[in-house]
């Protein structure tokens, strides 16, 4: 149990490492986005090949992954960058967070499954503080990195539902970190004139690539299948909240009210929706069982 509280943890504060890093990267103007975005993808997927192919050889890793969640993963990792010029922190989590927990719902219903009535309500609630979290004062995002951390949780909720079920994570997030390197190399060439990147930047999108995301993706990996489904996502719901603590520490962010009322209203959404999912589905009495 020891064992895998260290992991769980590790995990959840890698996760939100990741905008921690990437805000710190960014907030001098010394390094760009593309550079940071570039940087973090191409060293994760080292990371990750070798660690993969180590445990369970090269030829099995090879032939996993696809290219439809590889374009997910890049649009997420790319629009994710971009965002934290404009965002702060816990602002930039918060919104990441709520957009990948109701697009992955939005996503099902478009495909014919019936969200329960608990989710329906998680899922007004969290609109709600994402709606507060807009509402014009000085604390409002900037509407342009609202949009960009909206499409990132987007990409990132698909790229869940497109890997659900898969029994080769770690090797299928391998591949598909490698299968988004041609797209990596597009964002270079046209962003090539305006690139520039600190020794900082440099070594904060590393650590992203190979630590919090490489090394945390197969931390939480080796955790989730002794983690029963609703405890692994109510435990992310840690994410955000670790996330805003980081950038008040390392980037002497504050924290507002609004903030913290437009977390609460988000997290408590998504807290519903994984209630919801955690209860099983009654079974009709006139239904048959299949055989």
């Amino acid at each position: 149990m020891l064992k895998l509280f260290l992991l769980t943890t590790l995990a959840l504060v890698a996760f939100a490492g990741n905008s921690v890093l990437n805000r710190l990267a960014l907030l001098d103007g010394s390094t760009d986005a593309a550079s940071f975005t570039a940087i973090r993808l191409l060293s994760g997927a080292l990371v990750l090949l070798l660690i993969a192919s180590v445990r369970t050889g090269p030829a099995q890793v090879l032939k996993r992954g696809s290219w439809l969640p590889a374009a997910m993963l890049f649009i997420y990792a790319a629009a994710f960058s971009y965002a934290y010029q404009w965002l702060e922190t816990g602002i930039g989590a918060l919104i990441l967070f709520g957009f990948v927990q109701l697009s992955m719902i939005a996503i099902g219903m478009l495909t014919g499954q019936r969200p329960k009535k608990l989710e329906l309500v998680g899922m007004l609630v969290s609109m709600a503080g994402l709606g507060y979290l807009l509402a014009p004062d000085k604390w409002q995002p900037d509407p342009f990195g609202f949009l960009l951390m909206a499409a990132a949780g987007t990409a990132w909720g698909g790229y869940t539902l497109l890997g659900k079920g898969t029994k080769q994570p770690l090797n299928d997030t391998a591949m598909n970190f490698v299968r988004a390197t041609p797209l990596v190399v597009i964002l270079m060439l046209f962003s090539w004139r305006h690139m520039q990147v600190s020794d900082n930047g440099v070594v904060l999108a590393l650590l992203s690539g190979m630590l919090t995301s490489g090394i945390g993706y197969v931390i939480w990996y080796a955790a989730l299948p002794q983690l029963p489904v609703s405890l692994a996502a109510s435990l992310q719901l840690l994410v955000p909240l670790l996330a805003t603590a980081g950038g008040v520490v390392f980037s002497g962010e504050q924290l507002s009210v609004k903030l913290m009322l437009s977390a609460l209203l988000i997290l408590g959404g998504i807290a519903l929706v994984v209630m919801a999912r955690s209860k099983p589905t009654p079974i009709s009495s006139t239904s048959k069982p299949k055989v």
